[in-house]
């Protein structure tokens, strides 16, 4: 195979993977009208942890390929900071989609990949003009999508805009972790102490409803299996072949994914305002991950 014809295969993958993650805003959507968001995040992640554990498995018994741990107490850290931030983002993710569209949540959330490049400012790298106008143009967006009746968001919207932020930090973790351990092994970690978390909060304000659970049962193994499981796995396949740049924007089509299932799946509208918004906010994201022009 040929380095073109692979670009385009991991390509394509990485697209499917998008198609997932914004699928599973409906599923998230259904989901949060039936169990509450930490037994549906806690379920959703235990899912995936035994997914986790499965393909470890295989790495090892089956490819031959054990997993090397050699700080483990370094990996336990990045994968505690990791599922911190994951589960904070995932819960406000989870309660604001109940009151809101799954189309704003998508576009909301796809923020950020603005945000990252912005936040490594703190971290002392320069941001570029164009970036900052990527900022601007995303707040223009976010405004047009998000604000009726004055300068309020609703609540839906800012609980998935905070989330965006956790996302946000939580990418950063997990670049700063992953170039020093398996990826899949931080991966299994992130998901693992994230279903810890969830689970702890689901017995102390929730409780079990099994029928409830029963009837979130198809949206629960969506986002376990596919959202948490699959996609994620493909993310950390793919990224391995290529450009930053190519893998950032073709992540970034979750946000249209999201819309576009929504609109067919839960019958959800945009009026022209609110489409002009999330045009301005896709806009935004494309031109944030575009690469500089190097001088000669």
């Amino acid at each position: 195979m040929s380095k073109n014809t692979r670009q385009v295969f991991f390509t394509i993958l990485l697209a499917f993977a998008a198609l997932i993650w914004g699928s599973a805003f409906v599923a998230q959507s259904i989901g949060a009208q039936l169990v509450g968001p930490f037994t549906f995040l806690a379920l959703r992640s235990w899912i995936a942890v035994v997914m986790m554990v499965m393909m470890l498995l295989y790495k090892r018994y089956i490819l031959k390929k054990p997993s090397v741990l050699p700080h483990l107490r370094f990996d336990l850290r990045g994968g505690f900071f990791c599922a911190l931030f994951l589960f904070l983002a995932s819960l406000l993710q989870q309660i604001g989609i109940a009151y809101t569209s799954t189309a704003k949540a998508g576009f909301i959330t796809a923020m950020y990949v603005v945000l990252v490049p912005v936040m490594t400012l703190f971290m002392g790298k320069k941001i570029s003009k164009r970036i900052w106008f990527s900022v601007l143009l995303g707040v223009i967006g976010l405004y047009l999508l998000s604000m009726t009746g004055g300068f309020s968001l609703q609540l839906g919207d800012a609980l998935v805009l905070i989330c965006a932020f956790l996302f946000s930090f939580q990418i950063l973790a997990v670049g700063r972790y992953a170039l020093r351990t398996d990826p899949i092994v931080l991966s299994l970690l992130q998901l693992f102490f994230t279903a810890l978390f969830s689970t702890v909060f689901m017995f102390i304000f929730e409780g079990i409803d099994i029928p409830a659970i029963k009837a979130a049962s198809g949206s629960i193994l969506y986002a376990g299996v596919l959202s948490s499981g699959v996609a994620y796995t493909i993310q950390t396949v793919t990224q391995r072949e290529l450009d930053p740049t190519i893998a950032s924007l073709t992540m970034s089509l979750e946000s249209v994914f999201a819309a576009l299932t929504g609109w067919i799946v839960l019958h959800q509208t945009l009026t022209t305002r609110e489409l002009t918004g999330c045009v301005i906010m896709f806009t935004a994201i494309i031109l944030s991950q575009l690469p500089e022009k190097r001088s000669s």
